[in-house]
């Protein structure tokens, strides 16, 4: 997980670092396009003040975000233009009697801080129709006369259903288009996940930073699945069935989620292995082929981004067969000295035989995604089975209702997020209207997007703007100097536009600085305002931010500290969940119809895994005197998220366990540990120090006796039966893996007790 550097310069320049991925050209072009029109017209019929109502409204419903199905898009896009024009028009009815404007503020904006319980869509729409609000009530509304109002409303309106209609209108001609490119992002991310992994004992002073970046790419690939299960579940639940290309994308969902499962397991092979001598001499090898991995993962990803029908997996053949072939000089070598082999050194040979056969299976596994992927393009039909995705539950009247109510509390984030949003919006209102400052909207505006539910993602967003705006307000404040052609001035606002838009997704800080000399240059198109509009531009983005601090830190703040230990509870037990689970296909193998649970409590476990990780990092935003002692959180988390990647280890390990060598001592062991979590998540939950640990090592040292044993038998009937596949090769295939790993299992839980043991003090 990556926590945030605190030093000041290093802290500051993070906010301002690109975030992995391609500059979104399309998204540039479009915003280009959805502007210079309504702007065209405004300066060919020489109405360009009155155009700006419409290029505002086509402006603010192209920026809503909704990934998923072309009817969620539509929807979130007709809702946003109905919202932008209604907003203008009770704008319009108040702006006149400050009496009435502040409250009515305070209302709007109150519900539009309520739409966020209902998703990251209503969120998206509930925060451009706010904008549209605040920049109508003190910039376009007026009530003269009904027949103006009219006009304004239809150019509101008309300027919305532009964008719906252009963005919507293009994207009917391949509505699969959000499925392939959330499929994609799997890949992708995926990509850059097994990459990671071929770092994996290289620089162990490292080791710290490598697993921070490890878990977050994790939980990035995590998160790109639910996207990507949540578009393909909308778009063909909705069709009552999947066509032919939904099947074929269905098919890679599923995959990439099983590459990951090994990917996991694949790192715990490979920090067992890398702390021994045997691991250097397939190091290389291993390594290369981690690498072609990665390379084609990404050219997978690409194929079906772009459309393109094939795949070349040449270079990931060789690595593979170069591999084994290394492997086996190395057995040959080591069994070549039977008589002086030791066990542990039998053992390293056996994690290593392990790491190539998972290697092997990965490389298989990109082959026939690769085919799927040819046929997916070809449009060619393929034998696949049906795989069955759970709809998300759409939610009935009664249900947003009981949602509305359950939330109507102090107790709940987003119910004091609203009300905090609303008083800071409409003081920051208020105090521009009464000290009757120049465009002092801009405080407003800047307060309302930059205060955040938490302190932490609060004064993230806040400093972004501010330094953003300065630094843009800078640009902006030179091209009005020495830039005076309206012709050039609009190609630079376009310009501008483009690049803000192409880079919106990569960094908000970036994109701030592009789009405040924008829309200074904007507003000396639409009317006279000179350089002063950019220093008015600063100084009140400044005051808007101070705002919004001071807003988090002193209305009704819910510090993550006390919020923390229940997420950790919530954490430990689905990882608890999935152990149980797991453990259970081990203890009765004959039953092995387990599958689909471990399945989806294993995406239960990684969902939760991330959410604790999210809520850590706003912990570590959050003041320092609020903060208290962090080291024990990053400690906890670690080793929780060690506990799962051991479990996702045995789980991998399952189809090669036929039970039939059994430890006396499994039961008792995998019993005792989930005693202890249970344990755990209670005194988390209940804020008391944990119980003390029972005797777990004796139930290992019991289990090493076996594995010796074991492992001597094995190096005795070597020299007859090198290569027959024994019963007791066979229990040592099986045994081993499962021996390393409660090893490493008992070590997390003895750490976590300690650390949560420290929290409770």
């Amino acid at each position: 997980m990556p926590f945030t550097d605190k030093r000041p310069l290093s802290w500051l320049l993070q906010q301002f670092q690109l975030q992995p991925g391609k500059p979104a050209i399309f998204s540039g072009l479009r915003s280009l396009f959805i502007l210079g029109v309504p702007i065209g017209v405004g300066m060919i019929t020489g109405h360009a003040a009155e155009s700006a109502i419409a290029t505002m409204a086509a402006w603010f419903v192209g920026m809503v975000n909704v990934d998923g199905a072309y009817r969620q898009r539509a929807t979130a896009m007709i809702a946003a233009t109905i919202g932008v024009t209604v907003m203008f028009l009770i704008a319009s009815l108040v702006s006149s009697h400050l009496w009435l404007a502040v409250p009515t503020t305070f209302l709007v904006i109150f519900i539009a801080g309520l739409a966020s319980l209902y998703g990251n869509v209503a969120a998206s729409v509930s925060l451009v129709t706010s904008i549209m609000f605040v920049i109508s009530l003190a910039k376009f509304a007026s009530f003269s006369n009904l027949s103006t109002l009219i006009q304004h409303c239809a150019l509101c309106l008309a300027g919305g259903t532009w964008t719906t209609v252009l963005l919507l209108g293009v994207w009917v001609v391949r509505p699969d288009i959000p499925a392939m490119q959330t499929v994609a992002n799997c890949y992708l991310s995926l990509s850059k996940f097994v990459d990671l992994a071929s770092s994996r004992g290289l620089n162990p002073q490292d080791r710290q930073e490598w697993v921070q970046r490890f878990l977050q790419a994790q939980d990035t690939v995590i998160q790109n699945l639910t996207s990507a299960r949540s578009v393909w579940t909308t778009i063909w639940t909705r069709q009552k069935g999947a066509n032919l290309r939904g099947n074929h994308l269905l098919v890679l969902i599923e995959d990439a989620n099983q590459i990951v499962n090994s990917v996991v397991a694949l790192s715990e092979l490979l920090a067992i292995a890398s702390e021994h001598q045997l691991f250097s001499r397939l190091q290389r090898e291993i390594q290369q082929v981690i690498e072609q991995l990665a390379i084609a993962l990404q050219m997978l990803s690409e194929a079906i981004a772009k459309g393109k029908n094939s795949v070349h997996l040449g270079d990931l053949d060789r690595t593979v067969e170069a591999l084994e072939h290394q492997r086996q000089v190395l057995r040959s070598q080591v069994l070549n000295q039977t008589i002086n082999a030791q066990t542990d050194e039998y053992s390293d040979l056996l994690n290593l035989g392990k790491i190539t056969a998972s290697l092997t299976k990965l490389a298989q596994q990109i082959h026939t995604d690769a085919d799927i992927v040819t046929d997916l393009i070809q449009g060619k039909p393929r034998s696949i089975a049906q795989r069955n995705i759970s709809p998300p539950a759409q939610p009935e009247r009664s249900a947003i209702i009981d949602t509305l109510r359950n939330n109507f509390t102090f107790d709940s984030v987003l119910f004091r997020h609203a009300l905090r949003l609303a008083l800071i919006t409409t003081f920051a209102e208020l105090l521009a209207s009464v000290l009757q400052l120049p465009r002092g909207y801009w405080i407003t505006l800047t307060a309302l997007v930059a205060l955040k539910p938490n302190f932490g993602g609060t004064s993230e967003t806040t400093v972004q703007r501010v330094i953003g705006t300065i630094l843009g307000g800078i640009i902006g404040i030179a091209l009005v100097l020495l830039v005076k052609n309206p012709l050039a001035i609009a190609v630079c606002f376009l310009l501008l536009v483009f690049v803000a838009m192409s880079v919106r997704s990569l960094s908000y800080s970036i994109f701030i600085i592009l789009l405040t000399p924008a829309i200074i240059l904007l507003l000396n198109i639409i009317s006279a305002g000179g350089w002063k509009v950019g220093v008015l531009r600063i100084f009140d983005s400044f005051a808007g931010g101070v705002l919004a601090l001071l807003g988090s830190y002193l209305l009704f703040p819910r510090w993550e500290r006390q919020q923390l230990p229940a997420q950790l509870e919530k954490t430990i037990r689905a990882n608890l969940a999935y152990f149980q689970q797991v453990v259970a296909n081990y203890l009765h193998p004959e039953d092995n119809a387990f599958a689909d649970s471990i399945n989806m409590l294993r995406h239960q476990a990684a969902l939760e895994n991330a959410n604790a990780n999210a809520a850590a990092q706003r912990l570590f935003s959050e003041p320092r005197h609020i903060q208290g002692e962090i080291e024990p959180v990053m400690t906890l988390m670690a080793y929780i998220r060690g506990f799962f990647s051991s479990v996702t280890t045995l789980a991998e390990h399952l189809p090669e366990f036929s039970g039939e060598y059994q430890f006396t001592e499994l039961k008792r062991l995998t019993d005792t540990i989930v005693q202890v979590l249970e344990n755990l998540a209670d005194a988390l939950g209940q804020g008391q120090p944990p119980q003390p640990l029972p005797a777990l090592d004796s139930y290992l040292e019991v289990i090493h006796d076996q594995i010796e044993q074991l492992h001597t038998a094995r190096l005795s009937e070597i020299a007859t039966n090198s290569n027959t596949l024994t019963p007791i090769l066979q229990a040592v295939r099986e045994q081993t893996p499962l021996s390393t790993e409660l090893d490493r299992i008992v070590n997390e839980i003895k750490v976590m007790h300690c650390v949560i043991a420290r929290l409770q003090e």
